[in-house]
């Protein structure tokens, strides 16, 4: 690669185009007429502009005439010198825009808006031409197939019955949303899925913006050792030491508090940090939770919900992709899904843009009595990896100790409960259970009429069927009289 890509470089890329009408359009993507010198611009706007317009490359002697600028021909040119001028040409590009965009960033900086700069200097450093032309999909099946299977994740969520509903589990490089009103136990449904993973050997960090790490943990306790928090305060020793034997065989985990309004920068940059100090991996991360972030890739009011969400899931499911993660986060519902047992798109707060987004979304249903009888209930929202959406779950909930399991996941068919989708409000309520013998005493038995003991006589009823008779003909006649 050139060092230097001074007036004489630059001509002869102008020249190369003019050549190969097919060089410059596998160079359009990049090609920006501002790069070039001052001498060259005139020239290097009216060949963009006369190539848009009129679908062709223009003469030279129209450049010539239009703009006063010479450009020689280049005769005897062949496949190799195309070569050297898509990388040459790639490269110059690159360095052109990374110059202009540290000189915009430098006026940034003084403004006081930093958090534009990083997204100018990154757009700069990834121009580049398209090489990867994709897949061809009749070429291999079997290895495309295997390849998305595998290297996608698919990693069990530790409930059996939302991993048959997701085909496998979640993937890695997706953004995953368990939407939920205050209270629901959003939080609670991520730390169990954390401690699922752990306990599959995966490592992750758990990033709270509401709760504190102490309190977060704390909940974590609880789920691991099997203990309530009332318990864990009386016997601290036998809590630590069922932690430690747990950490023998479950992967690392971390939990950072993080302040409301932070940004996605905010979070890689504290992962960057964590796995350079520790050299541990993170297979996962768990942000509890999205509403409570800010965008980095443009300047939005919290108020403004929509657009504020649509960049923040866009910026989390980027984060995943690029560093290959699995990604988890919440939501929360609006008012209009309090009194509501099916939730849909238009439940979610701050509308539909943060779904559109999103690989999986979940609604978490659940009350104080399902609670106290040990039930949670997930819908699937949306999945674009199955077929899920509409389904329901139910989970077994632990009150005392917020353990979340699928205990009825084996008896499941395919993946969903047996139970009705209508039956989980029959199922908070009491219902008395009427056994067999019970049932066979309450039939029906023809009247007898009780038989006096030895020695007693019964006395024999009056009849005053007569009586009442005449009294109810009276009062009928005065009604009449009056």
């Amino acid at each position: 690669m050139l060092k230097e890509y001074g007036l004489d470089v630059q001509r002869l890329f102008l020249e190369m185009m003019l050549e190969d009408a097919q060089s410059y359009v596998r160079v359009q993507n990049i090609y920006n007429p501002q790069n070039f010198d001052k001498s060259l611009r005139p020239a290097a706007e009216f060949i963009k502009e006369h190539s848009d317009k009129h679908k062709t490359l223009p003469e030279r002697t129209q450049i010539s005439a239009t703009t006063g600028v010479k450009l020689a021909a280049v005769p005897d040119l062949n496949e190799g010198h195309f070569d050297w001028f898509m990388g040459e040409f790639e490269a110059f590009t690159r360095r052109q825009e990374l110059e202009r965009a540290i000189l915009k960033a430098a006026d940034l900086l003084e403004k006081g808006e930093y958090d534009p700069v990083e997204k100018l200097i990154k757009d700069a450093v990834q121009i580049s031409l398209t090489k990867d032309m994709g897949t061809d999909y009749f070429a291999d099946p079997k290895s495309r197939i295997e390849k998305y299977f595998n290297s996608g994740g698919q990693v069990s969520t530790g409930w059996p019955q939302l991993d048959r509903l997701l085909y496998g589990g979640f993937s890695r490089g997706e953004l995953n949303i368990f939407a939920g009103g205050s209270g629901s136990g959003k939080s609670l449904v991520m730390m169990n899925i954390a401690l699922n993973w752990l306990q599959q050997g995966l490592s992750g960090v758990y990033i709270t913006l509401e709760l504190s790490e102490e309190l977060t943990s704390l909940r974590t306790d609880a789920m691991l050792t099997n203990m309530s928090t009332k318990d864990i305060r009386k016997d601290i020793d036998t809590t630590e030491l069922k932690v430690k034997l747990v950490s023998k065989k479950s992967g690392n985990y971390q939990v950072k508090g993080l302040p409301a309004q932070s940004n996605i920068n905010d979070i890689r940059a504290y992962l960057k940090e964590y796995q350079i100090q520790t050299g541990k991996r993170v297979d996962f991360v768990m942000i509890d939770y999205l509403d409570l972030l800010m965008p980095v890739s443009a300047k939005v009011s919290p108020n403004d919900l929509f657009v504020k969400d649509k960049y923040v899931s866009e910026e989390l499911r980027n984060l995943a992709k690029e560093l290959g993660i699995l990604m988890v986060t919440a939501s929360q519902l609006n008012r209009s899904a309090v009194e509501e047992i099916e939730f849909d798109h238009s439940h979610i707060s701050g509308g539909i843009s943060k779904i559109n987004t999103a690989d999986n979304v979940f609604g978490i249903f659940t009350s104080r009595a399902m609670k106290e009888r040990g039930k949670y209930q997930i819908q699937c929202m949306k999945s674009r990896s199955s077929t899920g959406v509409g389904q329901k779950i139910d989970l077994e909930y632990n009150i005392e100790t917020m353990r979340i399991t699928d205990e009825g996941g084996d008896d499941s068919e395919n993946g969903f409960s047996k139970k009705p989708s209508t039956s989980i409000m029959d199922s908070i309520k009491a219902k008395s259970q009427v056994s067999a013998a019970a049932a066979d005493d309450a039939k029906s038995v023809p009247w007898e009429r009780p038989q006096a003991k030895e020695g007693f006589e019964l006395e024999t009823p009056k009849v005053t069927a007569d009586v009442q008779s005449a009294k109810l003909k009276q009062l009928l006649g005065k009604i009449k009289t009056s």
